[in-house]
């Protein structure tokens, strides 16, 4: 836990800070006054980043030792943020209907019933609220099967757990965390399911001071690391779920 919010608040986080972070801040524009849910908030980071912008943010995470962090932040830094321990599954404490606004940063690819979490995510949103959320790319995530590291490309279709193993230089000390990898089909299922519909999707590209500060951002300009996704929540009187 240590190790993860050092690596994160020292901007040891390249990837974050000079490549997903740019792209999905650029995609969510303008925030000032909504209401926004950062949906796994982990220890704030992005959350404070929402709240800075202008935005009126709650942050939910599954982790108590992660909310007490991201909570030690607010009492210094007194953005205004909320924060609740909650299940991505069950947002039993958030209303129906009220945000502007859900994200969910690098996380959603984390959570087993991705589905049910997706449907949490279209009830606490307004009609015409957006959900944006980024995940490693599918197409070209590294997986772990049987042991070994091998592409998704390999492996593309059909739905299973992975551990990954974060042993880089940067970290404190190496620890282990589990993924899920899924299609994009299925993630586009999921929305479809909770009348999320997709508008906008994103494949990161370094920023020109990252390729510049770090190296290995260069991959990144011969395939995406990333996907980000924004959907809108629509009741109207149309089914698009029928065909």
């Amino acid at each position: 836990m240590g190790s993860w919010v050092d690596f994160v608040r020292k901007g040891k986080d390249y990837y974050r800070d000079e490549l997903n972070n740019p792209a999905a801040f650029k995609l969510i524009g303008d925030i000032r006054g909504r209401l926004v849910l950062d949906l796994a908030c982990g220890e704030g980071y992005n959350t404070r980043i929402l709240a800075r912008k202008g935005a009126n943010v709650t942050g939910i995470d599954f982790s108590e030792k992660l909310i007490q962090l991201a909570k030690q932040e607010e009492a210094k830094e007194k953005l205004g943020i909320r924060y609740h321990i909650s299940n991505a599954t069950n947002l039993k404490e958030l209303s129906n209907n009220h945000f502007d606004l859900v994200t969910c940063f690098m996380s959603l690819q984390d959570i087993d019933n991705y589905e049910k979490a997706i449907f949490e995510v279209a009830r606490v949103l307004k009609n015409l609220g957006r959900f944006v959320f980024s995940v490693p790319h599918p197409c070209f995530e590294t997986i772990i099967v049987d042991g070994k590291r091998t592409s998704a490309a390999r492996r593309y279709f059909g739905a299973f757990k992975y551990s990954v193993q974060w042993k880089m230089e940067r970290l404190i000390k190496p620890f282990k965390t589990t993924s899920f990898h899924r299609t994009l089909t299925d993630y586009f299922d999921a929305l479809y399911k909770s009348r999320l519909f997709v508008v906008r999707l994103v494949e990161p590209r370094p920023t020109r001071k990252g390729l510049q500060k770090y190296p290995p951002l260069r991959e990144v300009l011969v395939r995406p690391q990333s996907v980000i996704i924004e959907s809108v929540k629509c009741n109207g009187s149309e089914d698009f779920s029928k065909p």
